[in-house]
């Protein structure tokens, strides 16, 4: 089977978004703070990852080998649309498997700042990778991942560890979905891989890169949406609680 990159997206990415979207719908488990997080980590994560993506193409970390409709400056329009469709499918799943919930205490100021040194740490693991040629992809998605963990780690790490079998409900499906998808398009030549820019270590022929890269960034949306749940929940953030009508009752 031959297929474009566009196709493979609207195959693999698309198809599951309908399905996912279609159970949501009949199950009622739609809730606006999970609909609303989703839409605003859609332009985050366009925003984020776009120039991140368009540096590891000019450097040629990675190449395509299909034929792409055209380019948002060194992007391929695909690339944007499977950005986008992978967050709008963790977003989904994570709204069918974990329900907002904004239980538990406060994050002290303490916790803060280790959330916050732990994803600077990774950062800065990545920093150091990016020195050897062949760490350059694994490093470049450590650095690129670091500020990212530090804001979600440092805004509510307990939060998370607290919903930890939620998390990793909510983490494990859409991850393993898109490994699978991942090595069949390389498989399909959709897109290869530098041997300088990588470690060519592969779990059953899935460059250990890739599996980094999908595993970090579902754990972005996840965390987020988690984090963004808890919040509106909380009723933290009145206004935004008020217009999506999850404002907790108060005890008179």
């Amino acid at each position: 089977m031959v297929l474009t990159y566009l196709q493979f997206t609207l195959l693999f990415v698309g198809v599951p978004i309908v399905a996912l979207a279609t159970a949501l719908f009949v199950t009622h488990r739609f809730h606006p703070a999970q609909l609303a997080g989703t839409g605003l980590l859609l332009g985050v994560a366009l925003v984020y990852t776009l120039p991140w993506d368009a540096y590891l193409i000019r450097t040629g970390v990675w190449e395509y080998g299909s034929i792409v409709v055209g380019h948002v400056g060194a992007v391929p329009y695909e690339e944007v649309l499977f950005i986008g469709g992978q967050t709008v499918l963790t977003g989904l799943w994570t709204a069918m498997v974990v329900r907002p919930d904004g239980a538990g205490s406060s994050v002290t100021p303490r916790q803060r700042a280790a959330g916050v040194v732990g994803g600077l740490l990774v950062g800065a693991l990545g920093l150091l990778a990016l020195t050897a040629t062949t760490f350059r992809y694994l490093g470049a998605i450590l650095a690129w991942a670091g500020p990212v963990l530090a804001l979600q780690w440092g805004f509510g790490w307990p939060v998370l560890l607290a919903r930890g079998r939620g998390v990793l409900g909510a983490l494990a499906v859409p991850t393993a979905y898109l490994w699978v998808a991942d090595r069949l398009a390389i498989g399909l030549g959709l897109w290869t891989f530098s041997p300088t820019y990588t470690t060519g270590v592969t779990l059953l022929g899935l460059p250990i890169e890739e599996a980094m890269f999908f595993l970090m960034t579902n754990l972005f949306l996840v965390q987020g949406l988690v984090l963004f749940g808890w919040v509106v929940e909380r009723g933290a953030l009145p206004s935004l609680s008020a217009l999506l009508g999850t404002v907790p009752e108060r005890t008179k």
